[in-house]
This record gives C-alpha cells, structure tokens and sequence, in this order.
C-alpha cells in the first residue's frame, strides 16, 4: 500500500520546537507543511535556517496559527510553546477549532493538576467535539519521573513506597535551562525568583498525580519545594561562569504524602557541575526494584524525540485529553 507521509505544523519555534523540527526534517514519515511563532525576529524566515537544519524547508514562518492551519491542512500540530496550561489554552483553542490533533511539551498539560483542571476540562472538551486527541508528553514530565517507573511496577504484587532520583550536570543544557534553575544568581536573588516561580523546575506535581493515579493510591498532600544549590569554586558552562558563592542551580524535591508519611519522592538535582548524570527509581514492594540509568535521558534531544514519537500515536488515540499514562506505550518511530 502507498503510505503518505505525516504532514506537520509546528507552533512554537524556541530550543525544544526547533529540535523538534530537526528531526521531522530528517526523519522518514513526516513532511513539514507550516511553521507558527510569535517572534517578530522569526516571522517571515525560512523555518530551516531558523531552526538550524542546515539547509532551507521551504517554509516560510508566519504569526496567525489559524491562518496556518487553512493554508497548510495539517495532520498534526506540534506546540512548544509554554510550560503554563492557562497560558496556552488560547493556542490549544485555536487548533482544535479547525480539527487538528496536537502534540505538546506544555509540562502542566502532562498531568494536569487541580489548579489547572478548569483549563484542562476545556481542552479536552474542544478536543472531543473536534474528534482528535490532544498529548502533553515530554522527558520530565512525562517519561523518567513518571510512565517509566509506573511501567516498570508491572512486574509488582505490591508497591508501598517509590523514590525517583533524577540528578543533572546542566553544564550540557541549552541556555533557558540554565536560567531556569536559577544559575549565577545570588542566594538571594534565587529565592526572590523561586517566589515568583520564574526559577523552578515544572512537573514534580504532575508526575507524582500521575503516579498516585495509577497505583490507586489517594494522597493527603503533594508538596514541592526548592532550594539553592550553591558554588564552592567557580564552575563554567558554555554560556556562563558562576563565581564562588554564587548559585550553580537547584535541588527541589516533590512529595506525596499519605496518612502523613512520604509514600511517593521524587528528587531533582540540576546544578552546574553535578559529578554525575543520572535517572534511578526504587521501587519499596514485592519485588523491590532499583533501576539506573548511568549518564541520565540527556532532556533536549529525548524531550524532541519523544515528541516526534508520539505523533502517530496521537493521530490514533481516542479523542480528548490524553496523558502518557494512557497513550500506547511510547516508542521509537520510523516511518513506513
């Protein structure tokens, strides 16, 4: 049978949309039909040189998703747009209007928590009436914090506690990264932004939700807190020197809670200079598991890829709302 490739719009052309993009320029299945940003500086270039592909699509980026979608009729929308669910309802809305099925690395769509379950409830509403799924996946959330360790309790009569370690050298990560976790702040300036929830690390609450959910477990309380991970001698990344005294990046750690004791702790270390990258889950049960990925999922090509993924996955799916823990096991795409 003759199969026709996958036609791809993508809205949002930042680090994690332009990795997107360069690998559905390279891999088989897909073709690019249109490009959507709101940078001015972007508007109008060929969607090829923004994104670094090194060579010209063909395609010109333009502002209106709407528009886009009319002239180009895709098959799937891609958006990487934003880590805020409320912030992006709007763009979601606009997709769904005209039947497109979406892939997302919006974090809070992963699992959507209470105080985004209005905007969630919405999503999926316009999304069954348009009789397309819509997925929020990525690497953290939405993989290693959350669908691979519930995966792996498969093999559990019972499970009474999980503890998931994820540890990053940020030195490998892309700029927005670093900023994220807050490197080269002072301590004070740190706390002032995890205050204000500009530095944090999105997703602790949405994979401990996800978790709880699929164990059947009912939990008191999720909590997720941050602190400062501080230098002791200067530390240089590509992008930055971070001087003594300074903060090399954060350590945060979300907990569910459940009669008062932490049945479900998730860890994370993202710092300039971690000695070691890695991802661990333990699993308390029958059997008791422990797994380690030595040298960690590296966040910005996996984050890319499994979103490139999951875009035949989601062209399948029932219609509404998806997350990752109810999609079809996650898998490496080829083309046809």
């Amino acid at each position: 049978e003759s199969y026709m490739a996958i036609k791809v719009l993508h809205i949002g052309l930042g680090p994690i949309g332009a990795g997107v993009v360069r690998q559905v320029a390279t891999r088989k299945g897909f073709k690019i039909v249109g490009a959507v940003d709101i940078d001015p500086a972007k508007v109008g270039k060929d969607l090829g040189e923004i994104c670094g592909v090194g060579r010209k699509l063909r395609i010109k980026v333009t502002s209106d998703i709407a528009k886009a979608i009319k002239a180009t009729k895709p098959d799937v929308a891609v958006l990487c747009t934003n880590s805020s669910l409320k912030a992006v309802v709007g763009q979601f809305e606009a997709v769904l209007k005209l039947r497109v099925p979406i892939v997302s690395t919006t974090e809070e769509l992963a699992y959507p928590v209470k105080s985004n379950a209005a905007a969630a409830r919405k999503i999926d509403r316009l999304a069954k009436k348009a009789k397309v799924a819509v997925l929020g996946t990525g690497v953290n959330p939405g993989f290693v914090m959350d669908a691979l360790p519930i995966a792996l309790t498969g093999v559990c009569e019972s499970v009474t506690g999980i503890e998931i370690d994820r540890v990053q050298d940020a030195r490998v990560r892309r700029l927005p990264f670093q900023q994220k976790i807050g490197a080269g702040l002072t301590r004070a300036q740190f706390m002032a932004r995890v205050k204000a929830g500009t530095v944090r690390h999105v997703g602790l609450a949405e994979s401990i939700t996800m978790i709880a959910d699929a164990f059947g477990w009912k939990l008191d309380k999720v909590t997720d807190i941050i602190k400062p991970k501080m230098t002791t001698e200067a530390v240089t990344s590509e992008f930055m020197t971070v001087e003594p005294g300074l903060v090399c990046g954060l350590i945060q750690d979300g907990i569910g809670y459940q009669k008062g004791k932490a049945i479900i702790t998730l860890h994370m270390e993202a710092y300039l200079g971690a000695p070691e990258s890695f991802d661990a889950v333990r699993i308390k049960g029958n059997p008791a598991l422990t797994m380690k990925i030595a040298g960690g999922v590296h966040g910005d090509v996996a984050t890319a890829s499994i979103t490139v993924n999951s875009i035949p996955k989601v062209m399948s799916a029932a219609p509404g709302l998806r997350t990752m823990r109810d999609m079809v096991l996650p898998s490496y795409f080829g083309g046809k």
